[in-house]
């Protein structure tokens, strides 16, 4: 399966800002890691290359690179950094109130919906 990777709409803030942001540590090279999570979070939700590089370039985005960034601080790869937040994403779900505001599905898993929805928001055509 090949995964068609877009780059990043928004170097200064949301995914790839936030790494960019973390110093004397080079496992937070924010072009690798862009390149290893898009492909990841494609593979774990489905979402077109659209939604998930909408996703990253988001404030949902700056609060993955987050997670990615404590995983970091604790010891882990990039690849494991990320995967462990990616694994954290997926187990949490999508609530009543986030639905409501979003029209994501109840119960979704947060990653998934969110990849998803902004992968439908880039498809509108305003």
């Amino acid at each position: 399966m090949t995964t068609t990777i877009l780059p990043s709409g928004n170097e200064a803030w949301g995914f790839w800002g936030t790494l960019a942001r973390i110093e004397n540590d080079p496992a937070a090279d924010p072009a690798k890691a862009w390149t290893i999570a898009s492909r990841r979070i494609a593979e774990v939700t489905t979402a077109a290359p659209e939604g998930v590089r909408d996703f990253l370039d988001s404030r949902h985005g700056r609060h993955f690179a987050d997670d990615v960034a404590g995983e970091l601080a604790r010891g882990d790869t990039l690849k494991e950094a990320i995967d462990t937040a990616i694994a954290r994403w997926m187990g949490w779900r999508i609530d009543r109130r986030t639905s409501r505001e979003t029209g994501i599905p109840k119960g979704l898993p947060y990653l998934t919906g969110f990849a998803n929805h902004y992968a439908i928001m880039a498809e509108l055509p305003y």
